[in-house]
């Protein structure tokens, strides 16, 4: 670690590097010092997505509201610390929740409030979509919400001047530059891993079967940009934006906004090809670095790209680990209303520290975290449930064993998927604070996928971490990225491997057998609950 004295110089001397990520509870921001290792101060803000008329959104006023928290608070954080003030920084990058849909007009107003990845109404258009362009285009990609809003001739379209996600967004008002990373753009329209840059065939497909409707795609999405590659530095404007007391200068350099999913790679060095990661959060995703190309089309995966160029075979879970904190939640209140007040962390400690005295399948048990629609598993919608048979063995163990193996079930189908197309795995690392509990959802996650499962110390910083990484990068951007990682990042972290135990293998393969058999009642659910009733 970096002492108090030598990271206080660093921060004075503005050669400390800045990571903010907006996640889907939480806004964080993170600084590292000369050594991307050594985290210097965070400051966080919690937030959550809102059902409005059907969607999924969240309020732009919400986006900067969040985002001058999480600064302010880091801010206050580094004057704790070390009693000086954050004038500026060496670099700064911008990660936030991939895909989606943020549509502005001419004048550069808002045209529709943000629809998010999590939406599950442009199931016509990706299916469109995916038999045009003869890739996988899932539901969530900017181009289905684009192309379902044209093919439901929505009044907006017709105004439509610029198409971006939430990270393309804050960093557009930051700096003024309209871009976005080349993984980040991968989650918009697929790309062309040769050119880094959107697939230029695809592109001309598309735009024939919209012309009259809207300009030409291109014109309408940020520019793509790699790893390395600088992409604008704060403006005026954007320092009082990032922290309204002015203490910010303007003229920082940064990185291209990548998406969560590009900065959980470079968080847990999963750049290369046989490496893989799985980033825990309200959702789930595990991204996997391919050798070749995959044989077939699927619909449970995403083909997309990590932030130098990489071709990425992605599965996304809309559900993670959000039904799990509604659980730990429950207990927490559980714990002040009987007289004995507990941290909510400590108690969520607990609960994930009894699974491990579970049966191995969870005695029966199948849960499932579905609030949302998950594409995976044929569902347009979702009904949290919790299943069991007369006979099966309700104790705490096995129900925090079940809540665990549900935020990985769906997962687990779809990368069952890669395993029947010969896709093989070195080593798979796993981020998010459902790691910060040493050894548990590490351990179980490893019976889940039956590989070994790495954590490092910066697991619960996630995005904001990596993308910090991304921004210092720029200035090694000499080096090849995985290079970078390997040598500057990584070399001697503290990482935690957890190898499949054989019988947590075999009682999840038990457990998954039941999640699949019983998604009928899953479907049951949602049809006989219908939304808003």
């Amino acid at each position: 670690m970096m002492a108090a004295s030598a990271a206080a110089e660093a921060i004075a001397a503005g050669r400390a590097v800045l990571g903010i990520e907006l996640g889907s509870t939480r806004i964080k921001a993170c600084l590292i010092g000369d050594t991307p290792a050594d985290i210097l101060a965070v400051g966080a803000h919690e937030w959550e997505n809102r059902l409005v008329d059907g969607r999924w959104t969240y309020a732009l006023e919400d986006v900067w509201a969040g985002v001058q928290d999480a600064y302010a608070r880091l801010a206050a954080d580094v004057r704790a610390r070390y009693g000086i003030p954050l004038q500026t920084l060496r670099a700064a990058g911008v990660s936030g929740m991939m895909h989606g849909y943020l549509a502005f007009d001419a004048a550069e107003e808002l045209l529709v409030p943000f629809r998010t990845w999590r939406n599950t109404s442009t199931g016509a258009a990706a299916a469109e979509l995916t038999e045009l362009l003869r890739v996988n285009i899932p539901l969530r990609w900017s181009v289905a919400h684009l192309h379902q809003a044209v093919r439901d001739a929505e009044p907006h379209v017709a105004d439509v001047a610029f198409v971006t996600t939430l990270a393309g967004y804050v960093h557009w008002r930051l700096t003024g530059r309209r871009v976005v990373g080349f993984g980040e753009a991968s989650g918009m329209f697929p790309v062309d891993a040769g050119t880094r840059d959107y697939d230029a065939g695809m592109l001309e497909r598309y735009d024939r079967v919209a012309a009259g409707r809207i300009p030409p795609l291109r014109t309408l999405l940020p520019a793509s940009l790699p790893a390395g590659t600088p992409a604008g530095e704060l403006t005026e404007a954007g320092a009082l934006l990032l922290d309204p007391t002015g203490v910010l200068q303007p003229g920082i350099p940064f990185c291209p906004p990548e998406g969560d999913a590009g900065t959980g790679m470079v968080a847990t060095n999963a750049v290369a090809p046989r490496t893989g990661n799985v980033s825990a959060g309200t959702s789930i995703f595990a991204m996997v670095v391919l050798e070749h190309p995959l044989a077939a089309v699927h619909e449970e995966l995403d083909l997309v790209a990590t932030p130098d160029g990489s071709p990425v075979a992605m599965v996304h879970c809309n559900n993670g680990g959000s039904e799990l904190a509604v659980w730990a939640g429950l207990f927490t209140r559980f714990a002040t209303a009987s007289g004995a007040a507990a941290d909510p962390d400590a108690v969520y400690d607990v609960l994930l520290r009894e699974a491990l005295a579970g049966d191995t399948d969870a005695g029966g048990l199948v849960a499932y975290n579905h609030l949302a629609g998950e594409p995976i598993a044929g569902l347009a919608d979702g009904r949290p449930l919790l299943v069991r048979r007369p006979d099966s063995t309700f104790t705490l163990a096995n129900l925090m064993r079940a809540q665990l193996f549900g935020a990985f079930g769906t997962l687990a189908l779809g990368m069952r998927v890669l395993t029947d197309e010969g896709v093989r795995l070195d080593r798979m690392f796993a981020h998010g604070g459902m790691f910060r509990t040493t050894g548990v959802a590490q351990r179980l996650l490893a019976a889940a996928l039956d590989a070994p499962v790495a954590v490092g110390t910066t697991a619960s910083e996630g995005g904001a971490w990596g993308i910090a990484v991304l921004a210092d990068y720029l200035s090694h951007a000499h080096m090849p990225l995985g290079e970078y990682l390997d040598g500057c990042v990584f070399a001697g972290a503290d990482i935690v491997v957890a190898d499949p135990d054989p019988p947590d293998v075999a009682g999840f393969a038990a457990y998954l057998d039941r999640y699949r058999a019983g998604l009928a009642v899953e479907a049951a659910a949602v049809a006989a609950f219908p939304s808003g009733r």
